[in-house]
C-alpha cells in the first residue's frame, strides 16, 4: 500500500489577502518540490470531500456552524473570526479541509492506504468550539479524530502536534474525552497567548522556549511523549503536522530544521506500526517560508512513504 495524498483544488483558491503568511502558495509549493525529487507520482492521489455538517457538529456547537454557513455566499473579503479572514471560496476550502482528514480515516481504517497526507488550507488547530481563530476555521483533525471514534467504534485515538503555535483548538474540543491523547509542542509564551492546563491526564504539553534547538526538541519528545503514547496504545495516529517551528520560518523563533521532521516523524511511524498497524493520517498545520515548508513536508512523507 502507498501514502495517500489527499487536496483540493478548493483549498487553493481560499485567500485571505494580498501577501498574507497563510497564502494559497504554500499547497502549490510542496506540490512543486514533491515533484521535483519525483516523489509526486508515488503518492496516491485523492481529491478530499467536502465534509457533512452532522461530522462538524460533533465537535463544534451547531451554533456556530450553522452561523459560518450563513456568511456564505461571500462577495467581497469578510473577517469570521480573530485572524480569519474568508474569500467566496473560504466555505468549500473549509469543508474540504475537514473531509480529506475523514476521507483519510476511511482510508487507512479501510485498508486502502497505508497512511495518509492531507495538503489542506485552511488549517484547523486553533478553532474552538465555538469560534475560528488563528487562520482556522474547523478543527480538521479533531473533527477527523471524533469521526473515527464514531465510525470505527475506536477506543483509543492519539493526535500529536508539532506546530509551533499551541493547538488550543483541539485542546478546548478535546480535552474531556480520555479517549483521546493530545500531545503538543508549542513555543511558549507565544500566540495564541493560552496557558498550558498541565493537570488533564490526557494532554501532554511541551512547551518550548524561544531558540530550542533540535537537541532539546528530540530530548522532550523522547521524554515526554513516546513513553506516554506507548502506554496508551493508540489504535490509530493524527498528526497535526505544522512546520512553522523551522528556522527559517518568520512566525516563530524555534531552531528546528527538516531534518528533525525527518526524525519525529520516523519516531511517530515507529510507534504506529508497533500500536496501530502503521495507522497515521497528517493534516497540514502551519508553516510559512515557502522553501522550508516544501523540503518539511518532502521528509514527512519520504518516512510516511518509506523512501
Amino acid at each position: 500500500m502507498t501514502t495517500a495524498y489527499i487536496s483540493h483544488r478548493d483549498c487553493e483558491l481560499h485567500d485571505m489577502g494580498f501577501d498574507h503568511p497563510e497564502s494559497p502558495r504554500r499547497l502549490s509549493a510542496i506540490r512543486d518540490y514533491l515533484m521535483e525529487r519525483q516523489v509526486w507520482d508515488l503518492l496516491q492521489q485523492v481529491d478530499a470531500p467536502k465534509i457533512e455538517k452532522k461530522h462538524l457538529y460533533r465537535v463544534h456547537s451547531r451554533d456556530y456552524v450553522d452561523g459560518v454557513f450563513a456568511q456564505f455566499p461571500l462577495q467581497d473579503l469578510k473577517t469570521l473570526g480573530d485572524d480569519v479572514v474568508a474569500n467566496r471560496h473560504t466555505l468549500d476550502a473549509a469543508l474540504r479541509s475537514a473531509g480529506a482528514v475523514c476521507k483519510g480515516v476511511d482510508m487507512v481504517m479501510n485498508g486502502e492506504a497505508a497512511n495518509a497526507f492531507c495538503a489542506v488550507r485552511p488549517p484547523g488547530h486553533h478553532a474552538e468550539k465555538n469560534r475560528a481563530m488563528g487562520f482556522c476555521i474547523f478543527s480538521n483533525v479533531a473533527v477527523a479524530a471524533a469521526y473515527a471514534l464514531h465510525q470505527y467504534d475506536l477506543q483509543r485515538v492519539a493526535i500529536v502536534d508539532f506546530d509551533v503555535h499551541h493547538g488550543n483548538g483541539t485542546e478546548n474540543i478535546l480535552q474531556y474525552d480520555d479517549r483521546i491523547l493530545f500531545c503538543s509542542s508549542f513555543q511558549h509564551p507565544y500566540y495564541p497567548h493560552t496557558i498550558p492546563d498541565q493537570n488533564r491526564s490526557n494532554i501532554v504539553h511541551t512547551p518550548m522556549h524561544a531558540g530550542t534547538c533540535s537537541d532539546e526538541f528530540r530530548d522532550w519528545v523522547l521524554q515526554q511523549w513516546m513513553n506516554k503514547l506507548q502506554h496508551f496504545k493508540p489504535q490509530l495516529l493524527l498528526i497535526s503536522a505544522g512546520f512553522d517551528a523551522h528556522h527559517s520560518d518568520p512566525l516563530a523563533d524555534i531552531h528546528l530544521d527538516e531534518r528533525d521532521y525527518y526524525w519525529v516523524t520516523g519516531e511517530l511511524k515507529r510507534l504506529a506500526d508497533h500500536c496501530c498497524e502503521g495507522r497515521i493520517v497528517s493534516s497540514l498545520e502551519g508553516g510559512y517560508h515557502l522553501e522550508a515548508l516544501s523540503r518539511s513536508v518532502y521528509q514527512h512523507i519520504r518516512v510516511l512513504s518509506g523512501l
